[in-house]
């Protein structure tokens, strides 16, 4: 199979290369999933992340090695395995990130990356269905609304913020981030707008486009250091597409270092370790990675919250009449409702932690909820220093990446977490969400609030990853770099990747947007260069 352009993976990314490169008409583009087609019902439903993340059909269920940040825990890491990628099983949250994040790429030397270089591509992507604004788009695939559920709790919760001098944002993607107020979605009339839904579904009848699932791509065919195609098994057969123009890795930040490890690029030692014939020596190919951890501060309350709404059977059925028949309820809710984007210091330019403000709770995310009504006040670092690696465990596709995180490994990433946890307590403890209040569950009275080391300890012990990881493929041009500013991969001929792995620094906040502007800014560059 012969194809101009061969773009491996359907993710966030992936389908909108699918899409603007096919809209071109000039080119045969081919899309290989390893996933199967997100016909899965509840796929489509908001609240479906409860039955997709953990499911083998639709993740890859992903675990971490033993991490010493977390006191020697391994956690799971979901990442979707459908068309759509990790936009059809994530929360449906969309944050693209503070301007300086971008302007923080342009400076690492990544020209064309700068906010104003990168904004008019997240205008391009989205229909905002808020209050006009400079910065927001409208008419683009990608639907993007304002929350329509609320719960008192979570309410009151951006009341007391706002009260304890917290400024209020209605907006934390227009012109300035910081503050206290709800969330946006990626979803159209109460289901879910996956990157599938948006860009591929519209693109589906072209004849160029030419969409390949239950096909996964073992490595890279590589004539020299020109990557020429991809080897693919599907079913019980391996065939071979070859690409005459490109071949582009969008497999995410787990997947694209794997294949190219795989297929010789990467440290050479690395490689040799697995018998594995070194085409380009690259050293970056799989470090650099960066994860948001989250602590998830639990409190329980008066208030009706997914805990109590869910508690009876027959509520299950109430619950399901209500988005059949109005597409609202909790069906139709997104995994977060509120959120802040707050200074632990004042001295600082730009937020550095995130809230996500759940009405509910769960020991561990994806589990069933807890028996008393409750909320989440999950607390992350937007710009941790740490930094982890993949590490290859043998030369076969089939066997999975070691994911080595390296969470909380620096002193500002533990102080900054310490902080967070106790503005989520201090929040608690103001008007009118205090009076909600019955008892701080998580981490407890055991824990003194003075207490930086009992915090720390408690954060070590039952944080976990709010499903951002980044950086494996790292855009620059020093020598841990993997792709230049066009994404070609350094050394590599007809190679690129567009994906989430070629943050030089992971953005503040979660990734789904930036990932989708990436998708944007690969084809527009690769058609730019194909003239």
């Amino acid at each position: 199979m012969d194809f101009d352009f061969i773009i491996v993976g359907a993710g966030s990314a992936g389908c909108v290369l699918a899409n603007r490169l096919s809209a071109d008409g000039r080119y045969q583009v081919a899309l290989f999933e390893a996933g199967g087609k997100d016909s899965y019902p509840w796929i489509h439903i908001p609240v479906g992340y409860f039955k997709t993340m953990g499911n083998p059909a639709t993740d890859w269920c992903y675990r971490t090695e033993p991490d010493p940040g977390l006191n020697g825990r391994a956690i799971n890491w979901p990442r979707g395995k459908v068309l759509g990628g990790s936009s059809s099983i994530n929360g449906l949250l969309y944050v693209r990130g503070q301007p300086q994040d971008f302007d923080q790429w342009r400076q690492l030397g990544n020209v064309g990356w700068s906010w104003d270089d990168v904004m008019p591509l997240f205008r391009r992507a989205e229909n905002w269905e808020g209050a006009p604004s400079a910065v927001r788009g409208t008419g683009g695939p990608l639907n993007v609304s304002e929350g329509r559920l609320t719960r008192p709790v979570i309410d009151a919760w951006v009341d007391a913020a706002e009260g304890l001098g917290y400024k209020r944002n209605d907006d934390y993607n227009g012109e300035d981030q910081e503050g206290v107020g709800h969330f946006q979605m990626t979803m159209r009339n109460g289901r879910r707008c996956s990157s599938a839904t948006a860009f591929l579904k519209p693109a589906r009848g072209r004849s160029n486009l030419h969409i390949f699932t239950g096909a996964k791509t073992l490595g890279l065919i590589m004539e020299g250091r020109r990557a020429a195609g991809i080897r693919v098994r599907q079913g019980d057969r391996v065939i071979e597409a070859r690409a005459r123009c490109e071949v582009v890795l969008s497999a995410g930040s787990l997947g694209s270092p794997h294949i190219m490890l795989l297929s010789g690029i990467g440290a050479a030692s690395e490689l040799a370790a697995h018998g594995i014939e070194v085409v380009q020596d690259l050293a970056g190919v799989g470090k650099n990675l960066q994860d948001h951890l989250q602590a998830r501060p639990v409190y329980k309350t008066t208030q009706s919250t997914i805990n109590s709404e869910t508690r009876h059977p027959l509520q299950y059925v109430g619950i399901a009449l209500e988005y059949a028949l109005k597409r609202s309820g909790p069906m139709a809710m997104a995994a977060s409702l509120g959120t802040a984007f707050l200074k632990t210091r004042p001295e600082l330019e730009t937020p550095d932690i995130q809230f996500h403000l759940q009405p509910f709770s769960a020991d561990k995310p994806g589990e069933g909820t807890h028996s008393f009504s409750a909320f989440t006040a999950s607390v992350l670092q937007l710009r941790p220093e740490s930094t982890g690696h993949l590490q290859l465990t043998s030369s076969s596709p089939d066997d999975y990446v070691a994911i080595h995180p390296n969470y909380l490994a620096t002193k500002t990433d533990c102080d900054t977490m310490v902080a967070g946890v106790r503005i989520a307590r201090a929040v608690c403890a103001a008007d009118p969400v205090r009076s909600m209040i019955t008892e701080e569950y998580a981490p407890g009275p055991a824990v003194d609030d003075g207490d930086d080391d009992a915090i720390l300890e408690w954060v070590r012990n039952t944080a976990t990853t709010i499903y951002h990881p980044t950086g494996t493929c790292k855009m620059g041009t020093d020598k841990m770099a993997v792709v230049d500013p066009r994404l070609r991969v350094h050394g590599i001929e007809g190679l690129r990747v567009a994906d989430a792995s070629i943050m030089p620094v992971i953005t503040s906040g979660n990734t789904n947007a930036p990932a989708i502007m990436i998708g944007e800014k690969a084809s527009e560059m690769i058609l730019e260069d194909a003239l």
